[in-house]
């Protein structure tokens, strides 16, 4: 647990990505066997069941520590993570225990089904045997939420650098499924169980924004032009006899997806299809927010299959006949997947995703901007000698999206961030005016610099008009312009609109409140988006 908690704090305090890869490595030089798969589970998202619900937690860390609980609230909005909080506020430990990480996990783990008063005992038991980083990561352990900018990327490099092992071949390993304490680090980085589970899927091929006029890319003949289409990406795996459909989050979705288990008889076995889950309805891509009609579903009702059913428009094949066939030039993977495709029967659910035929970049570019016509985000472009890689290689791959919509809004409510931001305003909710009142359209907290996060802080803290918990209504003076990739009627929020990955664009000093966008020229924006 100390090396561990020692781990933890050197990754908090760097913003390096060669600091954290060398702080990674030299913990898998050092650590217990049996600790390094559990870590290797925490950081890839692989939570076990929580065996206490954070209610008890808190409750148990107020009684221990004997502040009120308004107290604790307090301290917890400013802190801004709850481990951290109750890390901070309980008593000096009496006692030490010394014990290897994985031991600390088989114990919360014993915890399901004993009942409250015995959870209890042995979580204060802990808590006064720990020091204060210690229990920090001891109640991280116990909420499985290890938020400590670590890619999977980033661990993989790590784990690829200390074992000498492909990274190919571990990022492929650490997908799917596994237990950390039913196999070795030996034999996790080996990828001596790849395969034992026919549901298998592959590490995702990813690309980089272009940073680049498209004419510097070289020869147009050397390129593929897809359309970048926004669903949601996944595999199709067929073996012996299985179909499985795995989301690019590692989820297992193939429940969700009636349409396509029609797969399971037409295609053969040992394959594998890449490409992307959408709403498609008479040969027409819907919007994503159709889709999200659809996930996430534990059942499935005529309604939905009605109002959104779903395509699936595949992009490339990574095993062919029982084979990796990801070193396989694309050109070539091209033409295996076209054979595969047009032998289906059903070819209006399952798309061959078009190549975009053009002469030259000016062409290309033209055809970019009707990209929102077919409800696409813009262009891919694969280079044809590229080989399907495992995350993202820079040169081979480039999403050239449309530009965002935007709007001008005033900020009207502030909320402190968690981490390194637990001291700053840094989240914040966004109106535009409807008549004479404003109305909420976003809520945002990325695209201002350092800068104007404590020029931002610095307001909030001057003009707080009203306290809701950790939310302060704020005067409605600062104009920023929101950018977003969509815009969809929603129920669900009172502006009758939901925008799709809305992010500060900047902060617009040179305007004032009463310039702001107004919720018809949303509605107005909203109608032509869907013509």
């Amino acid at each position: 647990m100390k090396r561990f908690a020692q781990l933890i704090q050197e990754l908090e305090l760097s913003n390096k990505t060669n600091d954290k890869i060398e702080a990674l490595v030299t913990y898998f030089n050092e650590a217990d066997e049996r600790d390094k798969p559990y870590v290797i589970a925490m950081f890839t998202g692989k939570r076990p069941k929580r065996p206490i619900t954070t209610t008890l937690i808190k409750q148990w860390a107020i009684e221990l520590s004997g502040i009120p609980e308004w107290l604790f609230t307090e301290s917890y909005h400013s802190v801004g993570d709850l481990s951290e909080t109750i890390a901070l506020v309980l008593p000096a430990a009496e006692h030490n225990i010394d014990k290897p990480l994985h031991r600390w996990i088989t114990e919360l783990a014993a915890l399901q089904g004993k009942t409250d008063e015995e959870k209890k005992d042995y979580i204060l038991n802990s808590w006064n045997s720990l020091a204060t980083q210690e229990r920090f990561i001891f109640n991280k352990l116990i909420s499985g939420n290890f938020r400590i900018g670590v890619s999977n990327k980033m661990l993989v490099n790590a784990i690829a650098k200390q074992s000498e092992q492909d990274a190919n071949k571990i990022m492929h390993s650490i997908m799917g499924k596994w237990q950390p304490q039913e196999i070795t680090y030996q034999d996790l980085t080996a990828g001596a169980h790849v395969n034992t589970d026919n549901s298998w899927p592959y590490p995702f091929c990813l690309a980089y924004a272009i940073d680049t006029e498209p004419e510097n890319l070289g020869a147009t003949t050397d390129w593929q032009a897809e359309w970048k289409w926004d669903g949601i990406r996944g595999q199709i795996v067929k073996r012996n006899g299985e179909l499985f459909i795995w989301s690019r989050g590692e989820e297992l979705v193939t429940d969700q997806f009636p349409e396509l288990h029609f797969l399971k008889e037409e295609l053969p076995d040992g394959i594998v299809l890449d490409g992307e889950i959408l709403a498609v309805k008479d040969g027409k891509v819907l919007s994503f927010s159709t889709l999200q009609q659809r996930l996430n579903r534990k059942t499935i009702n005529k309604s939905q299959l009605d109002n959104a059913p779903i395509g699936f428009y595949t992009y490339d094949i990574l095993e062919y006949e029982g084979k990796d066939i990801r070193t396989t030039v694309l050109a070539k993977r091209r033409e295996i997947l076209e054979k595969i495709i047009n032998k289906l029967s059903t070819k209006s659910i399952v798309v061959l995703s078009p190549v975009i035929q053009f002469k030259n970049w000016q062409e290309l570019a033209e055809i970019r901007e009707r990209a929102r016509e077919i409800n696409s985000e813009g262009i891919m472009l694969k280079h044809m000698n590229s080989i399907f890689h495992a995350g993202r290689k820079r040169g081979d791959w480039w999403k050239w999206k449309i530009n965002p919509y935007t709007v001008d809004t005033v900020m009207i409510y502030a909320q402190k961030g968690s981490g390194r931001r637990a001291n700053f305003y840094t989240d914040y909710t966004f109106a535009v005016r409807d008549g004479e009142k404003l109305i909420t359209i976003a809520k945002a907290y990325s695209g201002l610099t350092d800068k104007e996060i404590k020029e931002v802080n610095s307001f909030v803290n001057k003009n707080a008009m009203e306290k809701f918990g950790p939310v302060r209504t704020v005067k409605p003076e600062l104009v920023f312009e929101i950018a977003f990739e969509g815009i969809a009627e929603s129920k669900r929020h009172k502006a009758g609109l939901a925008l799709r990955f809305p992010r500060i664009a900047r902060w617009r000093k040179d305007k004032k409140a009463d310039e702001i966008n107004t919720l018809d020229d949303l509605r107005q924006l909203l109608d032509a988006a869907s013509l």
